[in-house]
């Protein structure tokens, strides 16, 4: 038989006195003259609800007598009956479009007699504030999925060295479902980031329409409040997969709530599981946690009679998006400026790709994967090669040399000739075959240059017999005579 309830007052009474006082239970059944009996059930409901005592504080007279009206609500034939519907409103609250209000329509059409909207309302959400602390935040199915790195490692053993290497542990979970995806890779760097996301995506079926990630220097190139600025190659991947980044706020722990849990619950029951198993390599690594996560994954959540797995093949699977039929190929940003010669300058390999020469002069932008180098201006592509890694080797299309190899600023092969001239006949002859060295004489236009200029260091004599030599050995080319001893 239920108790009798007390008057708001004294519940409120008791709540000031055990969190402001901090009361122990006997002080509080004195000084309100309510057995212990009593008080203890007071304080356990209390605990189990969830709340802290500042939303108690916040409430109405009326909120607060429902928070602990648990046992009388059992004996009522229509709170039980909704009671049994809130898991299924759940589900379907994940739904897209779906809302309180509708279930509620539906709800009074097959109970003239029920709850108002508002006590409705107030019923399914004190329901869900039992649940877990992070699984009452409402997430449609397909929406966001949250990506993150745990902050401990796993480890493995490089059998060949014996050296133990460590793993960066990726991890992702879906919104809604909450279905969670791990895997171990060698760094937190692009390449890592962008193949664990891709592999996540791949184990899920399907793409979210957002994805969430934290602010790693891999997806936000500088974190902001409100317009953060996001990793050129990480939006490329997004628009690849035709969804949308919306990175976490810094310093706002909520934004990401439920990345934390899955860590949580990866290090409990994944990382604990395995502690004291060796392995040795990555992919071996790799193969135990993902046997541990169905396991995870799999198994129903806390007061929740169904599991991650059950929960996103119901609600959340046929929600997300078609993955592309090709995985993405990375996409590397660089801002250049076309050089005198036509050419701008790849830094990663160290060298150099034409562009029409009306360019000369001008910013443009290079985007390069592992087989292309595309070169664009104002958004439009005006130059694309296939990517050459030889250091300091030139890429060049004829059609973007002008007629006669002629300069923009007025420069062309004879001027470098008659520069030559003038410092001796053996600097004109290594000049000559310098410029016939290339297919297009414009390649060897800034070597021209950097042995010309020597002459402002040295003698030209010097120089004079240092080109002689180069001309006797055949070794036409700037290094030989940047690296010649003229002392």
């Amino acid at each position: 038989m239920p108790r009798k309830r007390i008057n708001v007052e004294k519940i409120r009474e008791i709540l000031r006195l055990s969190q402001e006082l901090r009361f122990s239970i006997r002080q509080i059944a004195e000084a309100t003259q309510i057995s212990k009996t009593s008080v203890g059930e007071y304080l356990a409901e209390y605990k189990r609800s969830g709340i802290s005592y500042n939303d108690v504080l916040d409430m109405n007279d009326t909120d607060l007598a429902e928070l602990f009206e648990k046992r009388n609500q059992t004996v009522n034939p229509l709170y039980e009956a909704l009671s049994k519907e809130f898991p299924y409103y759940e589900k379907e609250l994940a739904r897209v479009g779906v809302t309180l209000y509708l279930l509620w329509e539906e709800y009074k059409e097959l109970n003239p007699d029920g709850f108002s909207y508002s006590r409705f309302c107030h019923h399914y959400r004190m329901w869900e504030s039992k649940l877990k602390a992070g699984m009452h935040i409402e997430h449609k199915a397909g929406d966001l999925i949250y990506a993150d790195f745990t902050g401990k490692k796993m480890h493995y053993v490089d059998p060949d060295t014996g050296e133990v290497k460590a793993a960066e542990m990726f991890i992702t979970i879906l919104g809604a479902s909450q279905l969670i995806y791990v895997e171990g890779v060698n760094s937190q760097k692009l390449e890592d980031w962008i193949w664990a996301n891709e592999n996540a995506w791949r184990y899920y079926g399907g793409a979210t329409r957002g994805i969430c990630p934290d602010n790693l220097k891999s997806a936000v190139t500088k974190a902001c409040n409100y317009e953060p600025l996001l990793n050129e190659t990480y939006d490329d991947l997004a628009r690849h997969y035709n969804t949308v980044i919306i990175p976490t706020r810094p310093v706002k722990p909520k934004d990401k709530a439920l990345a934390e849990n899955a860590v949580r619950i990866v290090y409990q029951r994944i990382f604990a599981r395995l502690r004291n198993q060796t392995f040795f390599s990555l992919r071996e690594l790799n193969e135990a946690v993902w046997e541990e996560l169905e396991h995870v994954n799999n198994a129903p959540f806390q007061r929740r009679d169904i599991s991650r797995r059950q929960l996103f093949n119901e609600i959340e699977k046929n929600e997300l998006q078609p993955l592309p039929k090709e995985r993405y190929e990375i996409r590397r940003y660089q801002l250049s400026k076309v050089e005198f010669n036509h050419h701008i300058y790849l830094r990663e390999d160290k060298h150099y790709y034409s562009v029409p020469y009306q360019y000369t002069g001008q910013k443009v932008k290079t985007i390069y994967t592992d087989r292309n180098v595309e070169i664009y201006k104002d958004n439009v592509r005006i130059a694309l090669h296939k990517r050459d890694r030889k250091a300091y080797g030139y890429t060049t299309e004829k059609s973007h040399m002008p007629a006669e190899h002629q300069y923009v600023a007025g420069w062309n092969t004879e001027r470098f000739v008659r520069w030559a001239s003038k410092m001796g006949g053996s600097v004109e002859i290594f000049i000559e075959r310098l410029l016939d060295s290339k297919e297009h004489p414009q390649q060897a236009f800034k070597s021209c240059m950097g042995i010309l200029n020597l002459s402002k260091g040295y003698k030209p004599e010097d120089l004079e017999i240092v080109c002689g030599r180069a001309v006797e050995y055949n070794c036409i080319s700037f290094k030989f005579i940047q690296n010649y001893n003229m002392v």
